[in-house]
């Protein structure tokens, strides 16, 4: 306690106690986000300390402007912190002014107008291109049952080689598929619809598939079935590629929507351009697309650092 009443009076001390109570009790945080916003309030009544020339009362922070809070995160920017840490730092001191103000306490309006520092978008993390076809072999399936290891390979063949989200991969009919089928036409998010082409092994994984699975496929019903015949989930795509990458050797970022983000960096690298994947990956978006470019000048970063004598 003695610690505290260094940066903020008794009456916040017991607010912000409450508060905590609050979050954990009422909201439901987890243990870490709690401990978090607590972290991140400790700051700002430091900042507020050093700013007041003293310990801030509930009087002080009942009226934050904007620029005291901008000043804040001006001076946790100087320190070295973040856009992602300041984000958080925000967050943390919106939800103590907020519950002030439903106390009654403060006016929570200047926290409010404040904009979270812009985050940096993190690049996809996409398999290597060996290790994408070792993915979609069908030898290397963690699975004993010759057409369930057959279907994940017909569906990893088709996250990859179409760039295809795997629900709406889960989501094609047989008769949307065929022997001599060398397009689709998918309907993706916001209904929007694009026509990916199909290659050749992928139709030829997925014909595998059918010659081997135990259930009738009628052309207007789903083409991928779970182990009793129903609707195959993307759960169980998932926790099997758990299994194959643990038996691989890959690490946790190679889940299946790495293979749709390996299709467009393995695209852009051998010479594809922007628009054409952007229309077969279905982004609204350019900007959307171009998040790609990144991952590949990554890689060619790391292969010049690794090659290059003077580097």
């Amino acid at each position: 306690m003695a610690e505290y009443l260094k940066i903020a009076q008794t009456d916040v001390i017991k607010q912000q106690s409450e508060w905590l109570v609050n979050l954990e009790s009422e909201r439901r945080l987890s243990d870490k986000t709690v401990e978090a916003y607590e972290r991140d309030l400790r700051q700002f009544l430091i900042f507020m300390t050093d700013f007041l020339a003293g310990p801030p009362s509930i009087k002080d922070l009942s009226d934050i402007r904007p620029a005291d809070l901008r000043s804040f995160l001006a001076s946790r920017r100087r320190d070295g912190v973040g856009a992602r840490t300041l984000g958080r730092g925000l967050a943390g001191v919106r939800s103590f002014l907020r519950y002030l103000e439903k106390q009654g306490l403060a006016n929570a309006t200047g926290a409010r107008a404040v904009r979270s520092p812009k985050q940096p978008k993190s690049l996809p993390k996409p398999l290597t291109a060996q290790d994408a076809i070792r993915v979609t072999n069908q030898d290397l399936q963690m699975i004993d049952e010759p057409w369930l290891a057959a279907r994940n390979t017909a569906v990893m063949v088709l996250l990859y080689g179409c760039g295809l989200r795997i629900s709406e991969a889960l989501n094609l009919t047989r008769g949307e598929i065929g022997p001599r089928t060398d397009a689709l036409r998918i309907k993706g998010k916001g209904g929007k619809s694009r026509i990916v082409p199909i290659l050749p092994v992928a139709i030829d994984a997925i014909e595998n598939y059918v010659d081997l699975c135990p259930f009738h496929l009628d052309k207007s019903e789903l083409l991928f079935r779970g182990a009793r015949g129903g609707k195959l989930h993307a759960a169980i795509i998932q926790r099997d590629m758990k299994k194959l990458r643990s038996a691989l050797n890959l690490p946790d970022t190679a889940t299946p929507h790495a293979l749709r983000h390996s299709f467009a960096t393995h695209l852009l690298a051998g010479g594809g351009d922007l628009r054409t994947i952007q229309e077969l990956l279905g982004h609204a978006s350019l900007s959307t697309t171009q998040i790609y470019t990144g991952v590949d000048t990554a890689r060619l970063l790391d292969i010049y650092n690794k090659a290059h004598p003077r580097a």
